[in-house]
């Protein structure tokens, strides 16, 4: 995607709108659940999703257990955001403020994890990005292992594959597929300028109903 449709879709878009593309185009499945929540609601991710598969596991193994997830941590590259996905039962805390300095140290957007995080902080303190199920102290090390990278993962009941596109926002997170991103947040730009002439329309004392059959905007 061009640097500046990045750029773009930082500064003026917001996940709601994003859904609402989305689902125009058939792709009802993209939100993450509503427990996934920023660190920082003032924050605005948009990048490509690494993903992760996490296993559970009862023990420490012999060797590095964080071997997957260091490798997947080493070779992120500007712009993209690991998407870890963990066993149910919140009993893994993959994400904490050594990775959010090593990520943001080669410029990723941010992290999304339906398990839990911590440090946060120290994480918050350095303005970084970060989506979680759940805040936690729990490590991963004999509770669950990086078993795949780059693999298609469920994250928070959506699918993710590596290379689509995450947007997340105080409202949530939505998953772009890569076939179809620029379109989506083509379109999105689009929509956000029309409601801006919806709300100003509305703002000015026009009833919803009249302006609702202007523009079909809600």
């Amino acid at each position: 995607m061009d640097a500046a449709l990045i750029d773009l879709a930082r500064e003026k878009l917001y996940s709601g709108v994003i859904s609402d593309v989305l689902d125009s185009l058939g792709h009802w499945s993209h939100a993450m659940a509503p427990h996934i929540r920023p660190l920082d609601e003032s924050l605005t991710m948009f990048g490509r999703a690494r993903t992760g598969l996490y296993s559970r596991v009862y023990h420490v193994a012999e060797g590095n257990p964080y071997e997957l997830e260091i490798a997947l941590i080493d070779s992120l590259k500007p712009g993209d955001i690991p998407v870890l996905a963990c066993p149910p039962g919140n009993m893994v805390a993959p994400w904490g403020e050594l990775l959010s300095t090593a990520s943001r140290a080669r410029q990723a957007a941010g992290c999304v994890t339906d398990g839990l995080v911590r440090d946060v902080k120290f994480i918050r303190s350095m303005g970084f990005p970060v989506f979680a199920g759940a805040i936690g102290p729990l490590d991963s090390k004999g509770r669950g292992v990086v078993t795949a990278i780059d693999v298609p993962v469920e994250c928070a009941g959506v699918l993710v594959n590596a290379g689509d596109w995450v947007f997340g926002d105080v409202d949530g997170v939505c998953v772009i597929p890569a076939a179809i991103a620029e379109k989506v947040i083509d379109l999105s730009l689009k929509k956000v300028s029309a409601e801006t002439t919806v709300r100003d329309e509305l703002a000015a004392g026009e009833p919803l109903a009249t302006v609702f059959a202007r523009h079909g905007i809600l």
